[in-house]
């Protein structure tokens, strides 16, 4: 009977290592940040993060997407990812979100974090999710193209988009701004990442470009460790060190 139990007690003590060497692995904090900017903005978005987080120690590379198709937004993102040696934590602002939502099925990509952003599930649109809350400032300031872009007012960036920065951020703002396909908004995930990597969400309480009642909602269906943050929509430029800090977080871990 000893030598039976002996047999036990060696598969068990072999079971437990084997079963702490992928929480071992995920305990060590990943130094691989790529972010993604959202609509209507460009990868300067991310200029007041982007030092901070380099600050620490972290590998930092914002992906400027083309805002030309989903398709072509998804094709820049998932070559960062395929760029970097290592795990992976994908942030996304905005139109964003739907980009890191499908991206974050790459094997890579450990952790998410949604900073005002959309979080979509699989075949869902961003006009699908949003047909239930309030219709936001932004969306009544949009200027339409001939070929099917849209541009935000030089109105609309002041009073909805960065209405909490200073006059000669939003001038910045609006002389940076790109053309975005309006088609975009009709995008539609195939497979949302947020079922099985962990996720973090930044809501702007004083968004005009997404109404905050649906930031909260989304945040809450994709079970995400949720911050609240007094901003308009742009909060990693009005409020970039809380920015980073969640950033920060999700690369250890934290919950």
């Amino acid at each position: 009977m000893r030598g039976f139990w002996k047999r036990i007690v060696a598969i068990f003590v072999a079971g437990v290592s084997i079963a702490w060497v992928p929480v071992m692995a995920q305990s060590t904090p990943v130094k691989n940040i790529i972010l993604v900017h959202g609509a209507f903005a460009d990868g300067t978005s991310w200029s007041k993060v982007i030092p901070l987080l380099q600050s620490e120690g972290f590998h930092v590379r914002s992906v400027g997407i083309p805002l030309t198709s989903f398709g072509d937004d998804l094709a820049a993102t998932k070559r960062a990812i395929a760029a970097e040696e290592g795990p992976v934590i994908l942030v996304g602002h905005s139109y964003g979100g739907l980009v890191i939502t499908e991206a974050g099925n790459d094997p890579k990509v450990v952790g998410l974090v949604y900073v005002a952003a959309f979080a979509p599930d699989a075949n869902q649109t961003i006009t699908d999710i949003s047909k239930l809350f309030p219709q936001p400032l932004g969306l009544t300031k949009l200027t339409p193209l001939t070929d099917g872009f849209l541009l935000l007012s030089p109105e609309g960036i002041e009073t909805a988009f960065a209405q909490d920065l200073t006059k000669e951020e939003k001038a910045l703002l609006v002389a940076v701004q790109p053309q975005t396909a309006g088609s975009i908004f009709d995008a539609k995930p195939t497979a949302a990442a947020w079922h099985s990597k962990p996720s973090w969400y930044i809501v702007a309480s004083k968004d005009n470009m997404i109404a905050p009642e649906q930031e909260k909602s989304m945040a809450k269906q994709i079970k995400a460790t949720i911050s609240v943050l007094p901003s308009s929509h742009v909060a990693m430029l009005s409020h970039p060190k809380e920015v980073a800090k969640v950033i920060e977080d999700a690369s250890a871990g934290k919950k």
